[in-house]
């Protein structure tokens, strides 16, 4: 090969680590757990108790918030893949906790059911125990439940780890986590540029919005995804501590709810939730071992099911 050539291709290789390392670097999830403000929580808590109160105004565009949940439930089979879940683990008549119940749609899957969000406004739709609470800070003992789960909910915690924790904490050894939060969540969806049209934005946003297909495509997504879960492995892997979780941190919106997720406070990855689990000694069930028997990989389940294991 000429000596020009090999300088070129030197080059372009060069250049191209440079600009994967850059792409990683951006992408990285570099946020962890900081108390939020008192007025944080209170605008959290007042968007989430109008959203409930607007559930019963008749209004289609009042009411948006609740069908779009109900339509992605409803889409992805959120209570068939539950009940299995329940059929699988024998959990009909186990002590069973649901955080962020919402309109309670899910309460009669088990028999003995405890419901807790943090809108007063849900409270009407409960014929079971319902708990005015924080995923945050669970007023219940340690121990108590045989199961957990929370559904579209984690990535509407200001501080996931902590509300990770809680789960854990009031979960039996050997009971079950079932977590399905809408994973990996984009920054655009708070001012929902997928659901408005190009007149609504500047030319810096319809650059924006122009995008958004290929960010969302899944080559797009793994170019970041794979070398930044190999960092957060080998980092699990070589330490002998639990592991923080990592997340990016998200702007809800609270102003104007254009689409699902526009009130999304942070993305978080299904595999780093993953880590942070098996730091502490439990065990995935849905979940298998790479050819090497060192990385834990995700089946085609975007559920992260997690049998606790305390002792």
């Amino acid at each position: 090969m000429p000596r020009a050539h090999v300088r070129n291709f030197r080059f372009a290789a060069a250049a191209a680590c440079l600009a994967a390392i850059g792409f990683v670097a951006f992408y990285f999830p570099y946020a962890t757990d900081a108390e939020p403000s008192p007025a944080e929580t209170a605008k959290t808590i007042a968007f989430y108790q109008q959203a409930y109160t607007a559930s019963a105004s008749g209004n289609p565009e009042e009411e948006l918030y609740t069908s779009v949940a109900a339509a992605a439930a409803h889409a992805l089979q959120v209570e068939q893949n539950l009940r299995e879940f329940i059929t699988q683990n024998g959990l009909q008549n186990r002590k069973v906790l649901e955080i962020g119940a919402g309109q309670g749609s899910l309460q009669d899957l088990v028999v003995d059911y405890t419901g807790l969000d943090i809108s007063p406004t849900v409270r009407r739709f409960f014929h079971k125990p319902f708990v005015l609470g924080s995923a945050t800070a669970l007023p219940f003992p340690n121990d108590q439940f045989d199961a957990t789960w929370s559904v579209f909910v984690l990535e509407h915690i200001l501080t996931p780890e902590q509300a990770l924790r809680e789960m854990r904490r009031v979960t039996r050894d050997g009971g079950y986590i079932y977590l399905y939060p809408a994973w990996s969540c984009s920054s655009w969806k708070a001012d929902g540029y997928e659901a408005r049209p190009y007149s609504d934005f500047n030319l810096i946003g319809k650059m924006v919005k122009a995008s958004i297909p290929i960010r969302s495509s899944n080559l797009y997504h793994a170019l970041y995804t794979a070398p930044i879960r190999t960092l957060r492995f080998i980092s699990y892997a070589v330490s002998s501590s639990p592991t923080r979780l990592h997340y990016s941190r998200l702007t809800p919106n609270y102003e104007k709810y254009w689409m699902g997720d526009s009130d999304a406070a942070s993305s978080i990855d299904r595999y780093e939730a993953l880590l942070w689990f098996e730091s502490r000694g439990d065990e995935c069930v849905n979940c298998r071992r790479s050819p090497f028997g060192s990385i834990t990989e995700s089946v085609n389940d975007p559920r992260l099911i997690v049998r606790v294991r305390k002792h």
